[in-house]
C-alpha cells in the first residue's frame, strides 16, 4: 500500500501502489469499498444507529428526570446532568453523522462537516470524559473529608459544569486554527484529529501528546487517586464499624461501582489514548483502518454505558426513571436513598 501525501490537507489514507490520483480515493466523494467489505460498513452503521437511538434516549429521560422530581437536583447530580448533556451532545452531532456516513460508505457531508463534526464530538467527549473527574473529586471531598468540614455548595457544582467545557474548547478549538486538524479517521466515516501524519505544517505529534497528558492522563489519575482514597475511607470505617451491617454493605456496594466506573473510563478512553500513542510512535508502519475504526466507536458507545453506570445505577434516578415512564412506584426507603457513593458518606469516619 502507498500512503497518501502528507501535503493533503484534507484526508489521509492508503491507495493502491498504481493509482496517482488521489481525489478519486476522496473519502469525501467515493465510497471507500478499497478499505472493507459492504457488510463491514453496515454492521458499523447500524451500532451508530442504536448508540444514537439509545444514547439520544436515555440522556434526555435522564435532564427530563431531573427537571421534573426537585429531590434529584443535588449538587452531584448537577454535574451528571452535566454528563448527560455532553453525552447527548455526542449523539446528535456524533452517532448520527457517523450513522449515516456508514450506510454511505464515505463521509458525505464534505470537508467542513467533518470539521464540524470532529469539533463537536470532541466537544462532547471531552466534556463527559472531564465531568467524570469531577465527580470523582466530588465524592473525594465530601467523603474522605480532605478540607476538613467542606460543604459542596451550588456554586462549587456550577463551576464542575463550566469547568469541563473550558476545558473541552481548548481541546477542540486548537484543530480549527492550525495546531493539528480534523480529519475522516478509521474507516473514513468519522472525524477526529490527525493522528496518521507527521506534517510539521500542523505539529500534530504536540497535539496528540497535549490531548494524551492534559486530557486522558489528568483526569485518569484524579479518578484513580480520588477513587483510591474513597476505597481507603471506606475499609478504615468499616474496620472501624465491624458489627453494622449497613457499612459492611455499603463498602461492598461502593467498591463494586468504583471498580465498575473505573473499567468503564479505560474502557472509553484507554484504547482511543493507546491507538494515538502507537501511531505517532510507529510511523511508516502499516495499520489495518478497520481495526482503527474500533477506538472512536468505544468513544461513542460511552453515551449509553456512561449514564448506565453513573445515573441507572443511582439509587434516586432509577426509581424517579421507573415512576415517570413505567408509573412504578418504588419503595419509599430506596427511592429516598442516595446514590450507592453517596451512601457511604454517613460512615465515613471523622477526621
Amino acid at each position: 500500500m502507498k500512503v497518501v501525501p502528507e501535503f493533503h490537507d484534507d484526508f489521509w489514507i492508503p491507495i493502491p501502489l498504481d493509482t496517482n490520483n488521489i481525489s478519486a480515493y476522496s473519502p469525501f466523494l467515493v465510497p471507500q469499498d478499497h478499505l472493507g467489505h459492504h457488510g463491514v460498513f453496515m454492521a458499523m452503521a447500524a451500532l451508530m444507529f442504536f448508540l444514537f437511538v439509545a444514547g439520544t434516549a436515555i440522556n434526555v429521560l435522564t435532564i427530563v428526570c431531573t427537571i421534573q422530581y426537585k429531590k434529584l437536583r443535588s449538587h452531584l447530580n448537577y454535574i451528571l446532568v452535566n454528563l448527560a448533556v455532553s453525552n447527548l451532545w455526542v449523539s446528535v452531532f456524533g452517532s448520527s453523522v457517523a450513522f449515516y456516513a456508514f450506510w454511505e460508505k464515505y463521509f458525505i457531508f464534505g470537508v467542513i462537516g467533518c470539521k464540524i463534526e470532529g469539533f463537536t464530538s470532541t466537544i462532547g467527549g471531552m466534556v463527559s470524559l472531564w465531568s467524570l473527574a469531577v465527580v470523582a473529586f466530588e465524592r473525594w471531598l465530601v467523603i474522605c473529608k480532605p478540607l476538613g468540614n467542606f460543604t459542596f455548595k451550588t456554586q462549587h457544582a456550577i463551576i464542575g459544569c463550566i469547568l469541563p467545557w473550558c476545558i473541552a474548547l481548548s481541546a477542540a478549538i486548537p484543530p480549527l486554527c492550525g495546531w493539528s486538524r480534523y480529519i475522516p479517521e478509521g474507516l473514513q466515516c468519522s472525524c477526529g484529529p490527525d493522528w496518521y501524519t507527521t506534517n510539521n505544517k500542523y505539529n500534530n505529534e504536540s497535539f496528540v501528546m497535549y490531548l494524551f497528558c492534559f486530557c486522558f492522563a489528568v483526569p485518569f489519575s484524579t479518578i484513580v487517586f480520588c477513587y483510591g482514597q474513597l476505597l481507603i475511607t471506606l475499609k478504615l470505617a468499616a474496620k472501624a464499624q465491624a458489627d453494622s451491617a449497613s457499612t459492611q454493605k455499603a463498602e461492598k456496594e461502593v467498591t463494586k461501582m468504583v471498580v465498575v466506573m473505573v473499567f468503564g473510563f479505560l474502557l472509553c478512553w484507554g484504547p482511543y489514548a493507546c491507538f494515538a500513542l502507537w501511531v505517532i510512535s510507529h510511523r511508516g508502519e502499516t495499520f489495518d483502518l478497520r481495526l482503527a475504526t474500533i477506538p472512536s466507536c468505544l468513544c461513542k458507545a460511552s453515551t449509553v454505558y456512561n449514564p448506565v453506570i453513573y445515573v441507572l445505577m443511582n439509587k434516586q434516578f432509577r426509581s424517579c426513571m421507573m415512576k415517570m415512564v413505567c408509573g412504578k412506584n418504588i419503595d419509599e426507603d430506596e427511592a429516598s436513598s442516595s446514590s450507592q457513593v453517596t451512601q457511604v458518606s454517613s460512615v465515613a469516619p471523622e477526621k
